[in-house]
C-alpha cells in the first residue's frame, strides 16, 4: 500500500482555513466529500465520530503531526485528506506541542486490515524527520503530491 493510493486525489489542503482543532477535522472531511471520496451526507456524523475518538484519546502523536481517523460502516473505501497548517493547531498533542501537518482517514469498517495496513504507512513516512520537514515546507497541492511520490519510491526502493 502506498500514500499516493491512501490520500484521496483533491484532498490535500495546503495551507488549512482554521486553527482550531475541531474545524480542521471538519475542513479536512469536506476536502474528502468535495472529492468524491465520502458521501456528503455523512459529514456530521463522520465529524462526530472523529470527534469521539479524539475525546477518547488524542491523535496529535507529537513532532507536528496528527492522524484523525474513524472506520465507519458507510465509508465505502479507504482514503486519506492531509492538511497542513502554517501556524499549527492545538491538537492536545502527546508532546504537548502544535501540529502542522494532519493526515485524516477514513476507512470502511469491515476492512480493519486496510486500515491498519494504511496507518502503518503513514505512520512509517510520518516517523521519518525529512518527510516530516518537507511536508511542513510543502506550499502547494503539487509539492506534496510529488512528496507521496517520492515516499512511495523510497519504500520500493527500501
Amino acid at each position: 500500500m502506498k500514500l499516493t493510493e491512501i490520500v484521496a486525489s483533491g484532498a490535500i489542503v495546503p495551507r488549512l482555513g482554521s486553527s482550531e482543532r475541531d474545524e480542521v477535522i471538519a475542513e479536512l472531511v469536506d476536502a474528502l466529500i468535495g472529492c468524491g471520496a465520502a458521501e456528503a451526507r455523512l459529514r456530521d456524523e463522520l465529524i462526530g465520530r472523529i470527534l469521539e475518538r479524539e475525546r477518547r484519546g488524542s491523535t496529535g502523536f507529537g513532532r507536528g503531526i496528527a492522524v484523525p481517523h474513524v472506520k465507519h460502516k458507510n465509508v465505502k473505501r479507504m482514503a486519506a485528506a492531509v492538511g497542513l497548517s502554517p501556524t499549527g493547531v492545538e491538537f492536545n498533542a502527546l508532546d504537548k506541542q502544535p501540529v502542522f501537518s494532519i493526515f485524516l482517514l477514513l476507512s470502511p469498517e469491515d476492512r480493519p486490515e486496510d486500515h491498519l495496513q494504511a496507518m502503518e504507512v503513514i505512520f512509517k513516512n510520518l516517523s521519518k524527520e525529512t518527510f516530516r520537514r518537507f511536508l511542513r515546507q510543502a506550499g502547494s497541492v503539487a509539492e506534496v503530491q510529488d512528496l507521496l511520490g517520492e515516499a512511495d519510491g523510497q519504500q520500493l526502493a527500501g
